[in-house]
């Protein structure tokens, strides 16, 4: 065989696997009534959670294991903003203020009542919070290492507001804050801010043990605790924080730096608004 031959057998590879890790063209967008744009997050398999050395690796996200997704499902594009919950919930309790700002100082709680509130507007049950696993593999986009753009936290600011570059520089929490969504780059499959901002509200109780006994296919988390699951830090966190394998657990009346983003399965989708990312 030539190398001729063998270069292009290689590159062919390389594209196919390229083409389908990559959000691209063919991504499909739905965007409802009140204006939440949502990217479909196709069905697959991935590695979820982490081992010890990967990039300080924390007990409660091993072992690293494979989760598969059997449905695909839709999820916000952005993280809910300040003019979407007033729309809905007719009150603001952000720090921040801004219609483009992520809402925050949002619980667990406060946070199902927007989802059932929209429900309601729209006359469906489709909306929820997202699954962790659903939230990693979505934040994930195909990817394995520490952060969906590679291992080395240096370029960490170009995706997501933290700690680092959140404030005015005076070398104080006073002076961070939120910024309106969609400010800093995508991840690979066009969801903004799954990074930084603010942490985000899911679906699952949290248990330290959880991923030695999760099902191998779509995990709901435990059954019963006293703490809920927010992923993908925000303003307020340090890099190592920012890693997507990262877990944390407040108590769901918590609030300061939270928010959350919707998410619904595919088929409970409407398709008169679908639309195709160009």
């Amino acid at each position: 065989m030539t190398f001729t031959r063998v270069f292009s057998l290689g590159l062919l590879s390389f594209l196919i696997a390229a083409f389908a890790l990559a959000p691209s063209a063919h991504a499909v967008e739905i965007t409802n009534d009140l204006g939440m744009e949502f990217v479909l997050i196709p069905a697959g398999s991935f590695f979820m959670g982490s081992d010890r050395e990967d990039n300080g690796g924390n007990p409660d996200e091993t072992p690293s294991h494979r989760v598969a997704l059997t449905q695909s499902f839709y999820l916000g594009k952005y993280e809910v903003t300040q003019r979407q919950w007033n729309i809905v919930m007719d009150a603001n309790p952000s720090s921040a203020r801004g219609d483009s700002l992520p809402v925050e100082n949002i619980s667990w709680d406060d946070a199902s009542d927007f989802i059932a509130r929209l429900n309601r507007r729209e006359g469906t049950g489709r909306y929820r919070l997202p699954t962790e696993a659903e939230w990693e593999f979505a934040a994930r986009a195909g990817t394995t290492t520490s952060y969906f753009f590679g291992n080395n936290d240096d370029d960490l600011g170009l995706y997501a507001w933290t700690k680092d570059n959140s404030g005015d520089g005076s070398g104080d929490n006073s002076g961070r804050k939120t910024h309106p969504v969609g400010g800093k780059l995508p991840n690979p499959w066009g969801l903004f801010d799954i990074t930084g901002n603010v942490w985000e509200w899911v679906a699952d109780i949290y248990d330290k043990g959880y991923y030695s006994v999760s099902p191998d296919a779509d995990p709901k988390g435990p059954s019963d605790g006293d703490k809920k699951m927010v992923r993908g830090c925000s303003f307020l966190t340090v890099r190592s924080n920012c890693r997507v394998a990262f877990r944390g657990w407040p108590t769901p009346d918590i609030r300061e730096d939270l928010g959350f983003r919707v998410a619904f399965t595919a088929e409970s989708a409407t398709t008169k608004r679908l639309r195709l990312r160009k």
